[in-house]
């Protein structure tokens, strides 16, 4: 259970972190189009990082096993979506570009265990 609470945090700070550095160490290095995929990929990690800290609250709180899938199907979103869209924004290797439907696909069943679990609460 808290396992996914440190994750968030981990998560939430590593979001922070490379927004700024994109802010900051790569805004003169990218053109306009790589900056606003390192930013489309440093909000969705912050959002599902939002989302992972919500699936721990709610396992600690109800002990529903389902919220814990969700909380690790967000991570693997994360790590293939931002992850391949952190990736592809610095090489430009477009193949990287299409594991990103992967990790939204994972956001996806991520959010529809969520709601599911959320049914089970009594």
């Amino acid at each position: 259970m808290k396992i996914l609470l440190l994750i968030g945090a981990i998560n939430g700070f590593i979001a922070v972190a490379l927004g700024a550095f994109g802010a900051h160490g790569l805004e003169s290095r990218l053109s306009e189009k790589m900056l606003q995929t390192w930013e489309k990929a440093v909000q969705y990690q912050m959002f599902h990082t939002m989302a992972i800290f919500i699936a721990a609250v709610l396992l600690m709180r109800s002990e529903i096993s389902s919220f814990s899938t969700a909380g690790w199907v967000f991570l693997i979103g994360i790590v293939l979506f931002s992850g391949s869209l952190y990736i592809y924004s610095v090489t430009g290797i477009k193949a990287l570009a299409m594991i990103t439907p992967v990790g939204g696909l994972a956001f996806l069943i991520g959010w529809i265990i969520l709601g599911y679990a959320v049914t089970k609460i009594v």
